[in-house]
């Protein structure tokens, strides 16, 4: 998103350019959502999870969503947790076993 004006209606000055809405504003509504209701579980995932009837992993995926649309967790990171997440769902649904997961996730080592 792109703001191309400001207005204060107090002394009705108007700054136009092209500015960008920065922090917070770049979320997405659904991401916004997420954080008022993580911030509301005082940061408890597990919470998160009940109150959104969500799986842990889904709730820590979002999470790391939101913490690199801040910009605070680059990208690589990002894709390396989501793969692992990837993994641990498929083990929990027995859609692998322990030992595929491990396979899986032994270039994941650390991160």
């Amino acid at each position: 998103m792109v703001v191309t004006e400001y207005h204060c209606p107090e002394c009705m000055v108007d700054v136009r350019g092209k500015f960008t809405a920065g922090g917070l504003g770049g979320l997405s509504e659904k991401q916004i959502d997420f954080i008022k209701i993580f911030l509301s579980c005082r940061g408890n995932i597990k919470e998160v999870e009940r109150e959104m009837g969500i799986s842990y992993p889904t709730v820590r995926n979002r999470l790391g969503a939101v913490i690199l649309a801040l910009g605070l967790t680059p990208a690589q990171e990002q894709q390396e947790a989501e793969e692992r997440t990837e993994v641990l769902d498929r083990l929990e649904k027995g859609e692998i076993d322990a030992e595929e997961a491990t396979k899986l996730l032994s270039g994941k080592k650390g991160k």
